[in-house]
């Protein structure tokens, strides 16, 4: 195998792909290669870290002499950008090339307190320096490129197009990298020692147990060299395995030798703190990030677009939007849709805000009344249903945003105040005379994704079909996100006036394709922003096919055909059975595929056993053909359900079908009630674990109404070899779950 410490060289030209590419000194970036010939090489470039300033002219040129002489700039000198994205023309602004990119935060409030935070706003400060290089070059991580010398700077060729969706991915060696630890309590510390290390390549494992610590660390640090694997995996690299390593080679005097990365950059010791989150209702929480240099390390516990789409969804996300591998396994979806969005900004001319300053609109008490509502919702028509067929918008509020030109900077934009475009109910002028920079960023990833769902229906090659359809899967996370962020208040191109618009011609569009099916001759059951269940006797697939290619005509956003049910039942509030509840149901399509929403097997916080009770449930009820045979199919799915109910009674569970799932919302300690999950997680403080905002703690019903709220329940981490559960709390949750479906 090539042995990469030789790969770094002065070349004419290299063809390969973007593997990583990351800052390594003041206006340096490193860029690896994964070469056609198998080759991987690392190659500097030459980069100039800018930010930008506006203001007056005279405060401008003030502020060109009181910085003339600081240690952070390097040149600087006027430019004409778009420095306010609300407006469509450009404007005089202070272009200041930085000398070391670490300098630039600081360097920037600087300049805010020079002018009292009122005289200037800053442009492209927290750009990341990666993404940043990226957007100047117009490449992408795993572009295939030719990659040559020009000056003192590196060129491009590309190879490649980020538009397309059968482009060639190179062989990439990857290792999973697992440490058995000899815990003496509990939870595994840093004080704890190292088993075993296990790496596992190609399919084969070794295993590293023998020498003390040190040795193994080494052993570990060869082989890993020795592989020359392009990505690591781990589990609980960034929150607990890495620093654990990191620390064992500190204290075994290697830590200077302990080099995973393909840069000579040793991880470090230092443990570290994550970040909780507020986001749609919920808080979550994320590790540290681990990085390696050369490499691509993904922690499968920290990482949401790697969990729901794979290595294929995170390539995707990666090429698409113009983040770096390693940042886009660990980022929001928000903050990937962002870095297209700020792409899309760069190559306009159009500087990125610091501190966003775009208020919301001025409006009186009945226009807010009438402005700030959500999509449109028909209730359910209670009970059991037949002759249902559910349509759908295929990405609704994407195709709404980029057919109706929805952005910040377009929704009651100053230069079209007669602007054919209005807002339905609320008279909003909409831009004619540019496109939106949200609208061009959706355009790129509705034409992906749409072709990823054609080539998947397309093509007999399983391989290929699932690639394509984890593309795309990755893609729609990407779009369901877009909405969202145009209201979020730290947005950089959102605008709640803009979030405002997408919502009314969501509800007018769903009106007037429930008045048009109406007109069909379909009763209208249920709906829901952008589902339809639509009901007539009879239905012929032409008939919904007819009425589906009428409605794209009249509203311009496809819509297509979920499926038709052979029967589906429209579930009442727990607390007031004579109330619908809102995407509460269950019910079987006639090709036998089985969708419910709201009832005890969707909800993440369900144990097991109940889960799996109500699905079999489900599953014996799904073979009905109409409402005959469903209610006669009654007694045969509650023998499931007393099937479950004896293995409660007798004990013949695993500890792993009675754990309950839970997201905390806060610290241990704010909790001002007991409730379990804050119970559990006073537990695992107790024990040693660091617990945050948005981990998800599992634990087992011990005792419900025990007195002393601390053996009401156990945490999964502390259970013991003797199984302990509550059976009244476990059988009542079994037959809650059992009612809610009869």
């Amino acid at each position: 195998m090539n042995d990469w410490k030789n790969s770094f060289r002065r070349l004419n030209a290299v063809k390969g792909w973007i593997l990583d590419v990351y800052p390594s000194g003041p206006n340096q970036i490193t860029a690896w290669i994964i070469g056609e010939n198998g080759e991987r090489v690392r190659l500097a470039d030459k980069y100039v870290h800018r930010i930008y300033v506006a203001g007056s002219p005279t405060d401008l040129e003030e502020l060109t002499r009181r910085i003339s002489n600081s240690e952070s700039v390097a040149d600087y000198r006027f430019v004409e950008k778009y420095a306010d994205f609300m407006e469509a023309s450009k404007k005089k602004v202070l272009e200041i090339d930085m000398t070391d990119y670490w300098r630039t935060a600081f360097f920037a409030r600087k300049i805010l307190r020079l002018g009292g935070y009122e005289k200037y706003k800053l442009y492209n400060v927290d750009v990341p320096v990666a993404q940043a290089y990226l957007y100047e070059r117009d490449i992408f991580p795993l572009a295939h490129v030719l990659a040559y010398e020009n000056g003192e700077k590196l060129g491009y060729e590309l190879l490649d197009s980020v538009e397309s969706c059968q482009y060639e991915i190179p062989p990439l060696r990857s290792l999973w990298l697992d440490v058995n630890i000899h815990k003496e309590a509990p939870v595994a510390n840093f004080q704890d020692k190292i088993e075993a290390i296990a790496l596992r390549y190609n399919g084969e494992s070794t295993i590293i147990d023998s020498g003390d610590e040190a040795d193994k660390i080494l052993r570990m640090v060869e082989t890993v060299r020795q592989i020359d694997p392009d990505i690591i995996y781990t589990k609980g690299g960034d929150s607990f395995l890495f620093p654990y390593l990191a620390h064992k080679a500190f204290a075994n005097g290697i830590l200077d030798k302990f080099i995973l990365s393909r840069e000579e950059i040793p991880l470090k010791a230092k443990k570290g703190r994550g970040r909780s989150y507020f986001s749609y209702g919920r808080v979550y929480y994320k590790a540290p990030l681990r990085r390696l240099y050369g490499r691509i390390h993904i922690d499968v516990n920290n990482t949401f677009i790697y969990t729901a789409a794979g290595l294929e969804g995170l390539i995707e996300v990666s090429r698409t939007c113009r983040v770096p591998l390693h940042r886009a396994s660990r980022a929001s979806i928000g903050s990937i849709m962002t870095s297209l969005q700020l792409y899309t900004a760069w190559k306009d001319e159009i500087l990125i805000p610091w501190k966003k300053r775009e208020p919301e609109s001025f409006k009186t008490g009945w226009e807010l009344l009438l402005a700030d509502r959500g999509g449109f919702i028909y209730e359910p028509k209670l009970g059991f249903h037949t002759d249902v067929v559910e349509v759908d918008f295929t990405s609704m509020f994407p195709m709404l945003m980029l057919t109706r030109n929805i952005s910040a900077e377009t929704v009651l934009c100053k230069c079209c105040p007669n602007s054919r475009i209005k807002v339905p109910e609320l008279g909003y002028n909409i831009c004619e005379k540019r496109k939106g920079i949200v609208p061009k960023t959706l355009d790129l990833l509705l034409r992906k994704r749409l072709e990823y769902k054609r080539l998947a229906s397309e093509t007999s090659n399983p391989e290929l079909k699932r690639a394509y359809e984890l593309r795309q899967s990755a893609l729609k996370w990407i779009l369901v996100t877009c909405f969202g962020y145009l209201g979020y208040r730290n947005a950089r191109f959102g605008k709640v006036d803009a979030h405002i618009a997408v919502c009314a011609f969501a509800r007018d569009t769903l009106l007037r394709t429930a008045r048009l099916a109406e007109e069909r001759g379909f009763e209208v059951v249920h709906g829901i922003v952008d589902s339809l269940w639509i009901k007539k006797p009879g239905v012929t697939p032409r008939e919904v096919a007819d009425f589906c290619q009428e409605v794209e005509k009249l509203v311009n956003v496809p819509l297509n055909v979920e499926g038709k049910y052979r029967w589906i039942v429209f579930l009442p509030s727990k607390i007031h059975p004579e109330v619908p509840v809102l995407n509460r149901y269950y019910g079987v399509f006639e090709d036998g595929r089985i969708k419910m929403r709201g009832i005890e097997a969707r909800r993440t916080d369900t144990p097991p056993i109940v889960k799996d009770a109500q699905t079999e449930m489900i599953k014996v009820l799904s073979t009905a053909k109409d409402y005959k045979e469903f209610v006669e199919k009654i007694p045969e799915s509650l023998k499931v359900l007393q099937k479950y109910a004896e293995k409660l009674l007798t004990a013949n569970v695993s500890p792993e079908e009675l754990l309950t799932t839970k997201k905390l919302s806060k610290r241990p300690e704010e909790y001002s009630h007991n409730v379990l999950q804050a119970i559990a997680a006073r537990q695992l403080k107790a024990a040693g674990f660091d617990i945050y905002p948005g981990q998800t703690i599992q634990y087992i019903i011990i005792d419900e109404n025990n007195k002393n709220p601390y053996y009401r329940v156990k945490a999964a981490q502390l259970l013991g070899p003797k199984l302990k559960f509550d059976q009244r709390k476990y059988l009542n949750l079994l037959i809650e779950a059992g009612e809610t479906l009869l």
